[in-house]
């Protein structure tokens, strides 16, 4: 998988921000237990059955489909062997900081043909935004899985952070709404990206953080619980300053107003 890129070169700075950036985990620390009873009058979801794989004679009438429609030399390409190769773009909207290595040279032409992984190179860690919305441009097989493409654009930027806190999504538009749907991590994205076509205004895919019911505290390092902890005091003082404007308005208000009363004749 080649990835290449839309986006600027630098990171966006700690102190920038921070309140739109992080979250406030709405969320117990305890699982509720459930019940071994089974509820009564719950329809059960039959799963769907699911479709025949297409032939490689209906994979090539589809690519040919495809390329009729791309208006870049972003093409599709099947091998002798079936599978078939193309491109597709990723939205990274990550609002919360990633964990990469400190101190670490920029990867170069080298480093990127001789798959050398540079976090390995020191125990460092430090934390950083990455600019919202930018786009990658990945070169992928019909092959290549959803936790392939994650694990693909963490080493690009060498995000040390745990694969698991990520998720891809396709993005849909549809009657003027916006729909997200998260992707299972077996699933193929090549192979949507064909059925749907070139057109990133029918689909696109986002990653995202992986939000579940449940926040994984152990799968956050030191300095990003250190992070959260820095962010919250800093709510917590910005609503209480908030409260004082607040409250101070109001009684010059009321102060005001006994002014007013009291000037007036009785």
């Amino acid at each position: 998988m080649t990835i290449g890129s839309s986006m600027s070169s630098g990171y966006c700075s700690l102190d920038e921000d921070l309140e739109d950036c992080f979250f406030t985990a709405k969320t117990s620390f305890f699982r509720s237990a459930q019940s071994k009873v089974p509820a009564k009058n719950v329809t059960q979801t039959v799963e769907e059955e699911k479709p025949e794989p297409p032939t490689v004679q209906e994979i090539k009438q589809r690519i040919e489909k495809y390329n009729a429609k791309v208006t870049n030399c972003l093409l599709m390409k099947l091998n002798e062997d079936g599978t078939y190769t193309g491109f597709i773009k990723v939205h990274l909207k990550l609002r919360r900081p990633v964990t990469v290595p400190a101190g670490i040279r920029p990867q170069s032409i080298y480093d990127a043909l001789k798959e050398v992984n540079l976090a390995e190179m020191t125990d460092k860690r430090t934390s950083f935004y990455l600019p919202l919305d930018a786009i990658k441009q990945l070169h992928i097989s019909s092959t290549t899985t959803v936790s392939e493409v994650i694990q693909g654009l963490l080493k690009k930027f060498m995000v040390v952070d745990n694969p698991q806190k990520f998720a891809l999504f396709k993005e849909m538009r549809k009657d003027g709404q916006v729909l997200l749907q998260k992707l299972p991590l077996t699933e193929y994205p090549l192979y949507l990206r064909l059925l749907a076509g070139p057109d990133t205004d029918v689909l696109s895919f986002v990653l995202k953080e992986n939000e579940t019911g449940e926040v994984e505290w152990d799968a956050f390092s030191i300095p990003e619980l250190q992070n959260f902890l820095m962010i919250l005091d800093k709510e917590e003082k910005e609503k209480i300053q908030q409260v004082h404007r607040k409250y101070e308005r109001f009684k010059q208000r009321l102060q005001q107003t006994l002014k007013e009363a009291r000037g007036k004749p009785g």
